[in-house]
């Protein structure tokens, strides 16, 4: 079953009742309720919404990440449980110590899919693409050249016309932070459920950062994201505001399909999967990790 993705925009009292997330107006109106099984993210997107510690209790025991927004909408923090495997201790031991050879492969790996999805992009809206092929090509262990950064210099002058990738730019820059942000709980929630730890990253070492392995493996999801901006601002030029309908159409990211190994799954059992793979990498079990191929 596809697990939901619940959004809390306006003031609202969030309680339980039956294993049911509950929702309550200010006025004491229930205006709807959910099974709590049923949900994996939840986000909340008012300064007046208040969640009682019992409901966020069972929300981490059902392994649900609870992301919370800033003034300007956009997602700020990540909750997630502490643990969310059987085998957590002996899965954080292969993580720490795995060696630094094998981390750069999988960087490699990142890197490389990474590439390859952004060019399908590129492929799919006719737009130059041919020659992401020189960098594809030539991704050296821990991507030590950097085809990563420099490749993305071309991959954005040729998506969007008179666009500069910033993280406080105008749109679609608003729009893409909002679906990465929703991209990278979706990829924290899956690398807890494997057993392990978020903070260890494959190449990402920032110690103020504590999803350095979420946003490692999230980095071929990315152009997921990409397409569906792109396709979004084709339908609707005009719009530059982050808009609730903006939002909504973004936290569909989460069912997106996604093809890996061959079979179309929902990009939120894709992550799963890429997760598990990365556990069996670390354990000696495999050296390839599994990543979606965006398909056009």
């Amino acid at each position: 079953m596809i697990k939901r993705t619940i959004y809390i925009g306006s003031p609202a009292y969030l309680k339980i009742k039956h294993q049911q997330l509950v929702v309550q107006e200010p006025e004491g109106e229930i205006k709807g309720t959910v099974p709590i099984e049923d949900i994996a993210i939840l986000m909340l997107d008012n300064y007046q919404v208040t969640i009682s510690n019992l409901l966020i209790t069972a929300l981490q025991e059902n392994k649900v990440v609870i992301v919370n927004c800033d003034a300007k909408h956009q997602p700020l923090g990540i909750m997630l449980p502490v643990y969310g495997h059987s085998e957590y201790s002996e899965r954080v031991k292969g993580q720490v110590e795995s060696s630094e050879p094998l981390k750069k492969q999988l960087w490699k790996q990142t890197v490389e899919q990474k590439l390859r999805n952004q060019q399908a992009v590129l492929k799919q809206f006719e737009k130059p693409f041919l020659y992401l092929n020189n960098y594809i090509n030539n991704v050296k262990s821990g991507d030590s050249s950097n085809a990563e950064g420099i490749a993305a210099q071309y991959y954005w002058k040729n998506l969007f016309e008179d666009f500069i990738r910033e993280r406080f730019g105008e749109a679609p820059n608003n729009f893409l932070n909002y679906g990465y942000a929703i991209l990278r709980a979706i990829v924290a929630r899956a690398i807890v459920s494997s057993g392990l730890i978020p903070v260890l990253g494959i190449f990402h070492r920032n110690k103020y950062n504590p999803y350095c392995l979420a946003d490692d493996i999230m980095e071929p999801y990315r152009p997921y994201v990409d397409r569906m901006v792109y396709e979004y601002m084709e339908d609707n030029p005009e719009q530059d505001e982050l808009t609730k309908e903006v939002k909504a159409y973004l936290l569909q990211i989460a069912t997106e399909d996604v093809e890996v190994e061959g079979r179309m799954r929902p990009l939120m059992v894709a992550v799963t999967t890429t997760t598990a793979s990365l556990v069996k990498c670390y354990s000696g079990e495999v050296r390839t990790i599994k990543y979606p191929s965006l398909l056009i």
